[in-house]
């Protein structure tokens, strides 16, 4: 019998990758986000229901993991590709951006995760941080600020929660080709120095992420709780020699 899992995001580029895989795999896969076009369309593609939600509304966030626990009894696997990319200097960014930033990508993280613990009796939850949380990037100090609080909250919590034999991880990424990177990959200037960037010599792929996520809800990852696994084609641990 295949797994529950909830998606939040999964109208995104990550998000219908992974949803699609997890389908393949022959787990049940609920389909959550704001945009409900999105989520309908790919509901169609794999056959998988979807619900609109507000990741940000812990009352919302409440109401449809319970109703996801009442109709199929459980939840193995819970993830949230909630988030933005904000790119700014610090002197030209306002309190109320940085407050969205902070609203979309940590505030999302902690109403998911403490109502996924309500309905989960054990399982994997996996967040999407960035590798911007892990080194320094220049105009990145919002995001990066939103980010690191993620692998906070998600280190602390894989604590708290390892003798319930729930296991919280998070995945962070590089420049990844999708529609919310759409204003940099579709600049060819910004582009090419973004993949000049990474040692791998490209930029990544919904694929690239979506596979650590998929490992990271699979048994074959069973032994792993509270760790931030980079998927940036090298960007964040290795320094190329300049020539």
């Amino acid at each position: 019998m295949g797994k529950i899992h909830a998606v939040f995001g999964a109208g995104g580029g990550i998000g219908s990758v992974l949803s699609k895989r997890l389908t393949e795999n022959g787990d049940k896969v609920y389909l959550l986000g704001r945009k409900e076009d999105r989520l309908r369309d790919l509901s169609d593609q794999i056959s998988q229901p979807y619900m609109t939600v507000d990741a940000t509304d812990e009352g919302q966030v409440s109401k449809v993991l319970g109703k996801i626990s009442e109709n199929e009894g459980r939840l193995d696997g819970v993830v949230s590709l909630v988030g933005s990319i904000f790119l700014k200097p610090l002197e030209l960014t306002t309190i109320s951006e940085f407050e969205e930033v902070m609203r979309i990508n940590i505030f999302s993280s902690f109403c998911i995760l403490k109502q996924s613990l309500k309905f989960m009796e054990s399982g994997s939850i996996v967040f999407s941080s960035s590798t911007a949380a892990l080194i320094g990037l220049k105009n990145h100090e919002s995001i990066s600020a939103a980010k690191a609080a993620v692998i906070g909250l998600v280190r602390s919590a894989a604590a708290s929660y390892a003798s319930k034999k729930i296991r919280i991880n998070a995945v962070a990424p590089g420049l990844i080709k999708t529609p919310l990177s759409e204003s940099i990959t579709s600049n060819p200037a910004a582009l090419k120095a973004s993949t000049s960037f990474h040692p791998l010599g490209r930029i990544g792929t919904p694929e690239d992420v979506a596979g650590a996520i998929f490992w990271l809800l699979s048994e074959q990852s069973d032994f792993v709780t509270g760790e931030v696994i980079p998927v940036d084609g090298g960007l964040s641990s290795i320094k190329l020699r300049e020539t």
